[in-house]
Formats: structure tokens, sequence, C-alpha cells
């Protein structure tokens, strides 16, 4: 299935194929401020349309997580997560006609990111 979302303002568009069923919810700082919902996928799987140059990157703690967000408006559509660096992140929240209450939501401790991220990888919580 293909997916289109992007930012409020419509400067940054981008679109996504994939099977959505499930995404991650993160209690970590950032991801909690911004009520960010996970739906990590490989980068040929995304296309960003538009708005390259609206992007900015904001990075913290190691600097492996590249977090995008729209200069105009300020909305974080997608990014590279620290998790998994060779994929993108999309925000399920800034897909366009998802119904997010018909998905399943998987909490991921970002709080206790090193455990959360070791059973994640195990198949664990």
């Amino acid at each position: 299935m293909r997916y289109q979302g992007g930012c409020h303002c419509g400067g940054v568009a981008f679109e996504v194929d994939g099977e959505l069923t499930e995404v991650g919810e993160c209690n970590c700082s950032i991801c909690a401020k911004k009520a960010y919902l996970h739906w990590i996928v490989p980068p040929h799987s995304f296309r960003l349309l538009k708005g390259e140059d609206l992007l900015t990157t904001y990075r913290f703690n190691t600097g492996t997580a590249r977090h995008s967000f729209c200069s105009r408006c300020g909305v974080a559509p997608f990014y590279v997560p620290r998790s998994d660096p060779d994929k993108i992140d999309v925000n399920a929240r800034c897909l366009d006609n998802v119904d997010l209450s018909k998905l399943k939501t998987r909490p991921f401790d970002g709080r206790n990111w090193e455990q959360a991220k070791r059973d994640r990888d195990a198949g664990g919580a």
C-alpha cells in the first residue's frame, strides 16, 4: 500500500510504501513531547516528494538520530532513528487518511533506551 503524508503547512511532502498495521510509541523525552507514533521503514520504501530545503535537523545525546522537522510549521513528519540508523522513521500522525485507532500500538521504553533496544532486538517487549 502507498501512503502520502507531510507537514502541517504542506511544504514537506512524502510517500511511503508498506504494510501499516502497527506503530511504536516511545516514552523518551523527545518522542513523548512530539507525540510521535513510529513506523520504521527501509529507505527504498520512502520518497521525499518536496520540501528538502525546508527541513531542519536536530541532534542530541549520541547524535545518531537525525530529527527532521519543517522549518516553517515545526511539524516532524519523519526522521532517521537511533534504534535503526539505516532506516526512516515515519510519524504515522503525519500520514494522510490513516485511522490511527485501527493500528496496534507497541510501547517502547525509551526512558530506558539501551535495555528496551536489547529487548526489542531479542524479540521481547
